[in-house]
C-alpha cells in the first residue's frame, strides 16, 4: 500500500497489489518517480506503524485509525483483484478490528492497533537487515534504488532505511508517551461516548432516539465498510 501510495502521488498508474506467502508482495504500477516508490515500502511502513503504535496510546485514537485502515484495505482489495491471499487476509484482520471494537467499548482495539503499528516497524527493521546489510539481494527495492541513483550501493542505502524506520519507531512511541496522558479509567469513559458500539444504550446514557439511530447506522455503515 505504501508503495501504491507514493505511486499515486508521484502520478503513477495503479495495476495490482498482491501479497504472497513468503513474506513479501508486489505493487506493480507505471509511471511514477521511482526514487520515490522504491523506498515507499519500507519507510511507508515504518511511518504507518510509528502512527499506530502513537495511536495504540489512545482509544479513541485507536477508533480512528482503524476507519483509516479500512480506507487502505478498501484501496488494496481493489488493486488485489483476484489475489486469494490478499483478500484472505485482509478480510481476516477486518474481522478482528470489528470484533476488538465490540470489546470493552472498543478498548481491546488499542492493544490491537498497538500489536500492528509494533509488528509493521519490528518487520521493517528486519526486513531491511535480512534483504540488504547481511545478504544482497539482486532483486530488492534497495538493489533497484541503487542502480536508479547510483551514489551508494544496496547495503548502504539499507543502512540509511534502516535508521531512518528505527527514527519512526522510536517516535512513534514518544508521540504517544507525550500526546496521551489519560488514565485507562479516563480513556473507557471517553470510548464510551466516541463511536460507541451500535446500539448501546449505556454508551450514551440518556439519549435520545433519533441519536441511537445514528450510532447505529454509523456502526452498520463501518461494518460493510470493513
Amino acid at each position: 500500500m505504501s508503495h501504491a501510495i507514493a505511486g499515486i502521488l508521484t502520478c503513477a498508474t495503479i495495476h495490482s497489489v498482491e501479497l504472497d506467502p513468503d513474506e513479501g508482495g508486489e505493487t506493480r504500477m507505471s509511471g511514477g518517480i521511482p526514487w520515490i516508490t522504491l523506498p515507499a515500502g519500507y519507510l511507508g511502513s515504518s511511518f504507518i506503524g510509528a502512527c499506530l503504535i502513537a495511536c495504540g496510546f489512545d482509544t479513541n485514537a485507536s477508533k480512528i485509525a482503524c476507519l483509516i485502515l479500512a480506507g487502505f484495505f478498501l484501496f488494496t482489495l481493489w488493486w488485489a483483484r483476484k489475489n486469494l491471499l490478499t483478500w484472505a487476509l485482509i478480510l481476516g484482520m477486518s474481522g478482528l478490528i470489528v470484533l476488538f471494537w465490540f470489546v470493552a467499548e472498543g478498548v481491546a482495539l488499542r492493544y490491537l492497533i498497538l500489536f500492528i503499528g509494533v509488528m509493521s516497524d519490528l518487520y521493517v527493521l528486519w526486513d531491511v537487515i535480512d534483504d540488504t546489510i547481511t545478504r544482497k539481494v539482486n532483486n530488492s527495492d534497495a538493489s533497484a534504488f541503487a542502480r536508479i541513483c547510483g551514489c551508494f550501493p544496496s547495503q548502504v542505502w539499507g543502512v540509511i532505511w534502516l535508521l531512518v524506520a528505527f527514527i519512526f519507531f522510536a517516535a512513534g512511541i514518544l508521540v504517544g508517551l507525550v500526546a496521551f496522558k489519560e488514565s485507562a479509567a479516563e480513556q473507557k469513559e471517553d470510548a464510551e461516548h466516541f463511536l460507541p458500539v451500535p446500539g448501546s444504550n449505556s454508551a450514551i446514557p440518556g439519549a435520545s432516539a433519533p441519536t441511537l439511530l445514528l450510532v447505529t447506522v454509523t456502526g452498520l455503515l463501518w461494518n460493510l465498510l470493513v
